[in-house]
């Protein structure tokens, strides 16, 4: 590898983001606990704290206390993700992208940084997201057996500190299908992504053949070439790769043993190093953690070989010797982000293997339980019929927590959604809400309120795909020049792409914005107890409503109406004084939107301002991190109700509402609260 710093050095901006910070911190301390945000907000009116609102003044870039490298921090605690401030954090956002599986851009989301730099603005300003998993490929790190490319990494190093500066947490991922696209022939139906070309072709594989295939994931399964050259790397086989240098050999050329599992975790520490060593702190306090390997599976099991006993013997061992490749490319306090069999939660009967790391123990805090989760059924087009419905996945997704809990970890579902085209397309608005749905919640809408007590901790995601690219790729299959492909993903047929580019180049979402910009609590001031969100999305000309609230919270739905809300529930641990923070989505302006707590009630909310660390409204707003027009809410208890234990809810609906509707909504939801069995503080370690 070649010795990373000059040349990175060289490459960084003028003034590191570090500095930048370190400035406004000093800005902020010099002002008194922090400039007035948002240029945003007009003057706002009935706000039941704190008197009346004062006018925005400042830039909306203004930095507040909390914001700093603490908030920007990840890591696994108690069971959940947390920031520096001791804030639960809920992760979401998308995977940037299938780009990377295309060679048209060399191997990296973006083809330059300004694109990286369109894209995260665009993802923070659309949707809010505040996480996104980032792709790489062994193929282009590693072109060659041995050779590290450092012009690939500088490169995917400035992407990825493009998207760290628009406020976006990232986690990379090495990422496979389908092996490697080398496996393939270039007249071939398919194609895939991962190893690179020198490890194929030491394979000796045989030709290529899906069979009877009707989804590109068949592969998996049926094609021999796949099977081989996947099992290949689990057995960690010794490759005799070509040296090139033409002596030695009774074939005239030298080759070299390549042990293909070992090459690819030196790869891994390389670039771990290199990561490390040129993202600056605060840049490198945003890498979440890292994602081994796509959707793993044996390719063919060993003779008597159970899946369970595979992850068991085969999976868990590769990582924890990629958990310590982490340790010595100074990851030591990054989590591995662990994927279990790909088939372990299908849910087709059929196609279930059984896994989830059921040997794994307690594996604890240096590792997050990754899943991924597609609705096969909806997605054959025969297994379903119809639309999904209110929590058509709450089960799938409370097994999720249930084995991360088991795990001693967390949990992230890192890849879902539904396809944009094709003949089960239609079916795409009410998967997707159903997904987010059992995201939020482990119930289904119409149990939220009788049951909020078994709602749970809310479920970190990032949904496949973040795309900027969609329909317009200049794509090679295969590296076929007859076959260029420009529509979709190009490639393989899909196109699951959440945003393009319109006719002006503007990045645009191409789902409903209701169903993908969504209240979700970024950072918790305590423990999540109970979450929901009612996005209201569409299904074509009809409104997806499927939380109800019940009859016996009468002014708490005039409140509502037919407009959005969401309801958190949170405990305190009384740690710290950054506040609880949700994700307002477009249409929940500052000015207009409601919010019924414990701690007061308010329509139209103040910018956020504070005492050094004391807050001087308990319901503010401020702008997101790195945006310049995204919202968010600010929920600070003053200390004295603040104590550990205590129990705090807060109702989030677009519009206004009077201050006697208001005053009686927040009646009603303390009696609720009050008479609901919600769950107290896990006990002391």
């Amino acid at each position: 590898m070649t010795t990373p710093g000059a040349e990175a050095r060289t490459a960084r901006r003028t003034t590191p983001r570090s500095t930048r910070r370190s400035t406004r911190r000093s800005a902020v301390r010099t002002a008194r606990g922090g400039a007035l945000l948002a240029a945003v907000l007009a003057l706002l009116t009935g706000v039941a704290l704190g008197g009346p609102p004062t006018a925005a003044a400042e830039s909306t870039r203004a930095a507040l206390w909390f914001d700093d490298r603490a908030a920007t921090e990840v890591a696994v605690d108690g069971g959940r993700f947390t920031d520096g401030h001791g804030r639960e954090v809920v992760l979401r956002g998308f995977n940037v992208s299938g780009e990377t599986k295309l060679d048209e851009n060399g191997g990296l989301p973006f083809a330059d940084v300004a694109d990286a730099r369109t894209s995260a603005t665009a993802l923070r300003s659309l949707t809010g997201g505040n996480a996104v998993r980032f792709l790489l490929s062994w193929a282009y790190v590693e072109p060659e057996p041995g050779r590290i490319d450092t012009a690939y990494l500088r490169r995917a190093t400035e992407q990825i500190r493009a998207l760290l500066d628009a406020g976006l947490r990232v986690f990379p991922d090495f990422h496979q299908d389908l092996h490697s696209r080398y496996l393939f022939d270039k007249d071939s139906w398919y194609t895939g992504d991962g190893a690179p070309r020198w490890a194929v072709e030491a394979g000796g594989y045989p030709r290529e053949s899906c069979g009877i295939c009707v989804l590109w994931g068949q592969n998996i399964t049926q094609n021999q070439a796949v099977k081989s050259a996947t099992r290949d790397f689990w057995t960690n086989r010794v490759l005799s790769v070509p040296t090139g240098t033409g002596t030695g050999t009774g074939t005239g050329t030298e080759t070299t043993a390549v042990p293909v599992q070992t090459a690819f975790l030196d790869m891994a520490q390389q670039t771990m190093t290199y990561l490390a060593r040129n993202l600056d702190a605060d840049e490198f306090a945003g890498i979440v953690g890292f994602d081994p390997y796509n959707e793993p599976f044996a390719g063919e099991y060993a003779a008597g070989q159970s899946s369970r006993a595979w992850e068991r013997d085969v999976l868990w061992p590769f990582y924890e010797k990629f958990r310590a490749r982490m340790d010595a490319a100074g990851w030591r306090d990054k989590p591995v982000f662990v994927e279990p069999n790909m088939f372990w939660n299908a849910n087709l009967d059929f196609a279930r293997h059984e896994g989830g790391l059921l040997d794994a123990g307690n594996a604890g805090a240096r590792y997050v339980f990754n899943t991924h989760f597609y609705d096969q059924k909806a997605i054959s087009g025969i297994f379903m019929w119809g639309k999904a419905n209110d929590g058509q996945y709450s089960t799938d997704f409370t097994t999720v927590r249930d084995r991360s809990a088991a795990l001693g970890t967390t949990g992230i579902v890192s890849e879902f959604g539904h396809p944009l085209n094709g003949t089960t397309a239609d079916k795409a608005p009410s998967v997707n809400k159903a997904l987010y749905q059992a995201l939020d919640s482990r119930l289904p809408g119409a149990n939220w309120w009788a049951g909020a007590a078994r709602s749970g901790p809310v479920l970190s995601g990032t949904q496949w795909q973040w795309d900027i690219y969609s329909g317009r790729h200049r794509e090679a299959m295969n590296g076929n020049p007859d076959k260029i492909l420009t529509q979709g993903d190009a490639w393989n047929d899909e196109d699951m792409s959440a945003v393009g580019l319109d006719a002006s180049g503007k990045a645009v979402l191409r789902q409903d914005t209701r169903l993908l910009d969504r209240l979700y609590p970024g950072a918790v001031a305590g423990r999540t107890v109970a979450f929901t969100y009612e996005d209201r999305s569409r299904d074509g000309g009809t409104t997806l409503s499927w939380n109800r609230i019940p009859d016996t919270l009468p002014n708490t739905a005039r409140l509502v109406g037919t407009g959005r809300y969401g309801v958190l529930v949170w405990r305190s641990e009384g740690a710290t004084r950054a506040p609880t923070q949700l994700h307002l989505p477009s249409g929940f302006t500052a000015a207009s939107s409601t919010v019924v707590s414990d701690l007061g009630t308010a329509t139209g909310l103040p910018a956020y301002t504070a005492q050094g660390q004391s807050a001087d409204h308990a319901l503010a707003a401020a702008t997101e991190p790195g945006t310049a027009d995204a919202q968010r809410l600010l929920l600070t208890a003053p200390p004295a109700a603040d104590t550990a234990g205590t129990l705090h809810y807060a109702l989030v609906a677009e519009g206004p509402a009077t201050p006697e509707l208001r005053a009686a909504a927040q009646r009603e939801l303390s009696a609720w609260a009050a008479s609901t069995a919600f769950p107290g503080l896990p006990a002391a370690p």
